[in-house]
């Protein structure tokens, strides 16, 4: 008999059918000489419940010894289920013990923490929330490259190793080959903190690229929105502008999140009612609601004019912070908002300087509950603004002559943003902390795995 999923039995299972599934229990009640097992396969969050008795020839031997993790494999008949929760069972007429558990299984029926779970990564996606939250990650990436794909976009893979500081703010990490003499590649080398400046050789080459790759900042940072391995969506643009980059990346984000609550049903009912609360609510909201466009001296205006009391004062050529971004979206407009126009000061030199001298053509995509999560820009494709702004900025020319040299041949405006998978993720699922919407979080003094 081939073996079903369980997604596949629970959505198109018929009482009366033969079926088979294979997967990990659960939980294993034995009761009055019949044994209800809980199969689980990954496949989505409920479980299909496998009622099994003694006429099994190893009932006594096997199935009675079962208990939360076994492996196993059964075959049986589809059935009204008796209990509730569920409309079919699977009364088992064989069943088969793959794998067993040891007596120091760590999961079991009970809730644990998020802390104990991230230090059994190995074993932490066969809970309801993580195997939730990969399912979402699943759905979430699928639709970033139909995003794309469908719009002619051609995915760039990016090199991992660079010698290029994209942020131009030091924090990378460095590659070394200790068993070699020198440098292993001729001259110092780092991981990447993004691969958008490669992303512009493929715009200015192929009109419309897309990367979608780990990407590496060496920041001690340990807070619940920071990874040190994180992986970024950062599409480029050829003979486009701010406007532009506006419109893609509200589209962008809008066909995500509505993928991500068509596909997503069961997994986003499990978050809103056992995470976060209203988080479904907050993804239609988004999902149907336009985008507000304020520049940003108008919101620096708009703040201080709030009569709000915040932590970080507001002034400008201050960068905006959360609780900022916050009131923005949630009270002053009541959704999501795309903020341009930065000062230039404190942002990364290859933004178009405006004709102001003062501000960058830059952009962040504010949204209710998180605050930024799309930054982008259109790019300096002037050669001689883009020195001044390499020497204004401490960067010396050498390591970016290739950057350089796409401005001396053919240059053109091109636009393009970045996106943190993980924040989507995080943003998506209502998790709290940014290391559990990751299979294995990678962040100061922890590497596991």
């Amino acid at each position: 008999m081939a073996f079903g999923r369980v997604v596949d039995l629970l959505a198109r299972g018929r009482a009366g059918e033969t079926a088979g599934v294979r997967g990990w229990l659960r939980t294993a009640r034995h009761s009055k000489g019949v044994s209800f097992l809980d199969v689980s396969d990954g496949s989505c969050l409920a479980g299909l419940q496998v009622v099994a008795g003694p006429e099994l020839a190893n009932y006594a031997a096997d199935v009675t010894r079962l208990d939360t993790g076994c492996a196993v494999e059964v075959d049986g008949e589809l059935v009204p289920s008796q209990g509730k929760g569920q409309a079919l069972e699977l009364r088992a007429s064989r069943l088969s013990v793959v794998g067993w558990v040891d007596a120091d299984y760590p999961l079991q029926k009970k809730r644990h923490g998020f802390e104990f779970l991230r230090t059994i990564a190995h074993l932490r996606p066969r809970t309801n929330t993580l195997g939730a939250v990969l399912r979402v990650r699943n759905v979430a990436a699928r639709a970033v490259h139909r995003f794309f794909q469908e719009r002619g976009f051609v995915w760039l893979h990016t090199p991992i190793i660079t010698t290029s500081d994209a942020e131009g703010a030091g924090a990378m990490f460095r590659v070394s080959a200790t068993e070699f003499e020198g440098e292993f590649f001729g001259k110092p080398t780092f991981l990447t903190v993004s691969g958008q400046l490669e992303a512009e050789i493929g715009a200015l080459a192929l009109s419309n690229v897309y990367t979608f790759g780990p990407t590496f900042r060496a920041e001690n940072s340990n807070t619940s929105r920071h990874l040190a391995e994180f992986w970024m969506i950062e599409p480029e643009m050829a003979f486009c502008d701010l406007v532009g980059n506006r419109e893609l990346a509200e589209s962008f984000l809008r066909s995500i999140v509505k993928t991500v609550l068509d596909e997503s049903a069961e997994d986003l009912a499990f978050f809103d009612a056992r995470i976060a609360p209203g988080v479904r609510a907050t993804l239609e909201h988004v999902a149907q609601s336009p985008f507000e466009h304020i520049p940003y001296s108008d919101a620096i205006a708009i703040l201080e004019r709030s009569g709000q009391s915040f932590e970080f004062p507001v002034k400008w050529g201050a960068d905006l912070q959360s609780e900022h971004e916050r009131w923005l979206t949630e009270t002053h407009v009541g959704r999501p908002v795309i903020v341009t126009d930065y000062p230039k000061a404190i942002k990364a030199f290859y933004m178009y300087v405006n004709d102001d001298d003062r501000t960058v053509r830059a952009m962040d995509v504010l949204v209710p509950k998180v605050g930024e999560i799309i930054g982008g820009s259109q790019r300096e494709d002037r050669l001689d603004v883009l020195r001044r702004r390499l020497a204004e900025c401490g960067l010396p020319e050498a390591p970016y002559q290739w950057y350089l040299d796409l401005r001396r041949f053919g240059s053109v405006p091109h636009a393009g943003f970045g996106l943190g998978f993980e924040r989507l993720v995080l943003y998506l699922t209502g998790m709290a902390n940014i290391r559990d919407v990751v299979p294995f979080p990678r962040v100061p003094g922890y590497a596991e795995f």
